[in-house]
């Protein structure tokens, strides 16, 4: 099991025919004081599974800052069905809506772990003024 690709979005879901459809790909936001939070991002993260990897499977992902703080970290559980017989390679693509806290201009990343293993992923660049004390926190511009 690996991650095939991560990156943070204005919006994605799953249509009808289940294709994954992401809108406004991102990689950098610029803030106009810090502290900031980043409202309703998205999250896309696109998993390939072997036929052997069918079950429970313990999903993490970890938000780090750039001074490798860790802001936040959200566990779940990911279940793989056993796929239909002939089947080579299941893609499982998973979306996030979350808000992202951002106290320090830089380099943040969305690390994820599948099975306690680090298997990907994504920056995103801060620009913005620096932290002002006693400031009360700024949105995303």
């Amino acid at each position: 099991m690996h991650v095939s690709f991560a990156l943070f979005a204005d919006a994605a879901n799953i249509s009808q025919e289940g294709k994954l459809n992401i809108l406004g790909v991102f990689d950098a936001v610029h803030v106009g004081q810090l502290p900031a939070l980043h409202p309703r991002a998205t999250f896309v993260v696109r998993i390939k599974a072997l036929p052997s990897d069918a079950g429970d499977h313990a999903m993490t992902l970890r938000w780090v800052n750039p001074r490798g703080a860790e802001l936040w970290v959200s566990n779940a559980e990911l279940s793989i069905a056993p796929p239909p017989p002939g089947t080579t390679e299941l893609d499982m693509p998973v979306i996030v809506q979350l808000d992202l806290p951002l106290d320090l201009t830089g380099d943040y990343r969305m690390i994820v772990e599948l099975r306690d293993e680090k298997r990907g992923e994504a920056l995103l660049h801060v620009k913005g003024q620096p932290v002002v004390p006693g400031a009360t926190a700024g949105m995303v511009s």
